[in-house]
């Protein structure tokens, strides 16, 4: 055995701090993936839930998950959003059905034996409590506020909505690092806005889940995967931009487009890269490109945000969208793509972000291939378990860079994830 190896679960890693490279058994392995739920999603951790713009009105609700967990994020009466977890504190069950909707009655009742609570998840009923013509019914102690649905400390960051099962967790600002990059470049995007939800779409992937987390923090694929970005210049590795972590795994890649220079161009033109084909393709409808520029007042024209460990933010253009990731098993996840504007919009901004969501998304120009890229990971690694990935470009170290020629912040992520599994 390599002297610089430990077995540690089954799965060989390399020694402890090294992060450029991964055994391929961390994708496929069933107790990995259980661990995870444990460590991860239910360990410390903020979690991201959703929008508040998606519940605006009271009695407003919406299912979802935590990791595996299924989770409800509901809006009282009192206009306060609260999560719990969807399990019916008698027998288990699914308390909530439904994928969202407007509950005036403002009462979660659960089919099986219709046990009810409220948008707290406090309970409030239980059929036959005192039995039924001097029979049955629960003890004289039973005691109603003992048997509320689990409920998630929760923080609404200027519009998006995190939980967490630890309640020692510091707040979700100090969990992502204050001030920090990723902290600016939220702010950038959602403070002092009154969000306005666009719509969503949902996509299965054959896929574990951090092959996609992978992916979003990745600025050196985009220029080798995606043809539309390279050919239309949306994206190159060429361009001024550069990527920034904080607190461990949470990570920024921005870009400016238009900032290739002419030898940039000239060299890729020369590399004859698949995916730059400015002289075979172009757009029937060019309006696609025609954003408003300096909206945000700098000329930065594409962020991605990853905050471990299900949530990334982009502004791609003028268009803007939250991804959450939900893990639906070791070789499988949803994506749930939520796509946002501000209620200041006027209608040709508007007009701008519902046309260019055609970028993004299950079909989009550009975010069609990072789902296949996911799964063509997946077919390969099913066996070899104890093979590594390489993760070296732009060094094997973990630290921010100036240019988008790196897989510095992939390394980060390994890195977190393997201090919170105990690898």
């Amino acid at each position: 055995m390599d002297a610089r190896v430990k077995r540690t679960g089954g799965l060989i890693w390399p020694e402890e701090g090294v992060t450029s490279a991964v055994p391929y058994g961390v994708f496929t392995e069933q107790a990995v993936y259980d661990e995870e739920q444990a460590r991860i999603f239910r360990g410390p951790t903020w979690n991201f839930i959703g929008l508040a713009a998606e519940l605006p009105n009271a009695g407003d609700f919406k299912a979802t998950f935590v990791g595996d967990t299924p989770v409800v994020m509901t809006r009282g009466d009192d206009g306060a959003i609260q999560a719990w977890v969807n399990r019916c504190a008698h027998r288990g069950a699914l308390v909530c059905r439904e994928l969202r909707g407007n509950n005036a009655a403002g009462t979660y009742t659960c089919v099986y034996h219709q046990w009810s609570f409220d948008a707290r998840g406090d309970l409030v009923g239980v059929p036959f409590r005192k039995g039924l013509g001097g029979k049955g019914g629960y003890p004289a102690d039973f005691d109603m506020k003992q048997h509320g649905l689990r409920k998630l400390r929760l923080e609404n960051y200027h519009g998006a909505v995190f939980v967490t099962f630890d309640d020692a967790m510091p707040g979700f600002q100090d969990y992502i690092g204050a001030d920090g990059a990723v902290d600016y470049h939220l702010q950038r995007i959602l403070k002092d806005r009154d969000l306005e939800v666009l719509g969503h779409t949902r996509q299965y992937i054959p896929s574990n889940w951090k092959f996609y987390a992978e992916n979003t923090k990745d600025p050196y694929h985009a220029s080798l995967l995606h043809l539309f970005h390279m050919t239309f210049g949306l994206y190159r590795s060429s361009q001024v931009g550069g990527v920034n972590i904080t607190n461990g795994w949470h990570t920024v890649l921005f870009s400016r487009s238009g900032t290739d220079s002419d030898a940039a161009i000239t060299e890729t033109r020369d590399s004859k890269l698949r995916t730059y084909q400015a002289d075979s393709y172009t757009l029937a409808d060019p309006s696609l490109l025609n954003g408003r520029k300096g909206e945000w007042g700098d000329d930065v024209t594409l962020v991605i945000m990853s905050l471990m460990p299900n949530l990334v933010i982009q502004q791609i253009q003028n268009t803007l969208a939250v991804r959450q990731i939900v893990p639906k098993g070791r070789d499988a996840f949803e994506l749930v793509w939520t796509y946002f504007g501000y209620k200041t919009d006027d209608e040709e901004l508007r007009n701008i972000r519902l046309k260019q969501a055609n970028l993004i998304g299950p079909a989009g120009l550009i975010s069609m291939e990072d789902g296949e890229s996911s799964v063509i990971c997946q077919q390969a690694v099913i066996r070899d378990q104890n093979t590594w990935s390489c993760i070296e470009m732009g060094g094997r170290d973990v630290k921010d860079a100036d240019h988008l020629v790196t897989e510095t912040t992939i390394r980060a992520f390994w890195d977190e994830y393997r201090q919170l599994m105990g690898y």
